[in-house]
C-alpha cells in the first residue's frame, strides 16, 4: 500500500474513487453517443466549461477576495446566499433567460415566462435571510 501511495500519490480509495467516476463519466458517454442531440449536449458542456474557467472563476475569485478584507463572517454571508441563486440559475438557465421555450412547455405544461421573476424572488429571499443572520449576529456580538 505504500508503494501505491507513493507511486499515485494519494490513498487506495482516492484511487478507486476516480476510476469509479471515470466509469459513470464513460457509461454516460456511450449512452448519448447514440442520441440525436449527443452535440448538442457536448457544445454546451465544452461551453459550460471554458466559460467557467474563462469568465466566471476569476469573476468570483475578485468578488472573493474583495470581500475577504471586509471580514470572514460578511464573506460567508454574502456567498452562500450568492453560491444558492448561481446554482438555481445554473438549473433553470433555458427558462430564467427566455430560450428553450417550446422544450420547457412540451416538457412541463408550463409556461416559462415566470421562471425569471421567481429565481430573482429566491435570491432576494436568500440574500435578504443571509442579511437578517448577520445583522442578527453582528447585534448579540455587540
Amino acid at each position: 500500500m505504500a508503494d501505491l501511495r507513493r507511486a499515485y500519490g494519494a490513498a487506495a480509495w482516492h484511487l478507486l474513487l476516480t476510476v469509479g467516476c471515470l466509469a459513470v463519466a464513460g457509461w454516460v458517454a456511450l449512452r448519448l453517443a447514440g442520441e440525436p442531440t449527443a452535440g448538442r449536449i457536448l457544445l454546451w458542456f465544452v461551453g459550460a466549461a471554458v466559460v467557467h474557467d474563462l469568465v466566471l472563476f476569476p469573476a468570483y475569485a475578485v468578488a472573493d477576495r474583495a470581500l475577504g478584507r471586509a471580514g470572514r463572517s460578511l464573506r460567508n454571508h454574502v456567498r452562500v446566499p450568492a453560491y444558492a441563486s448561481a446554482l438555481l440559475f445554473l438549473v433553470y438557465l433555458p427558462g430564467v433567460l427566455g430560450l428553450g421555450d417550446g422544450t420547457y412547455a412540451a416538457a412541463t405544461g408550463l409556461a416559462p415566462e415566470p421562471l425569471l421573476g421567481r429565481w430573482l424572488a429566491l435570491s432576494a429571499g436568500f440574500f435578504a435571510v443571509s442579511a437578517l443572520l448577520y445583522a442578527a449576529r453582528r447585534l448579540r456580538r455587540s
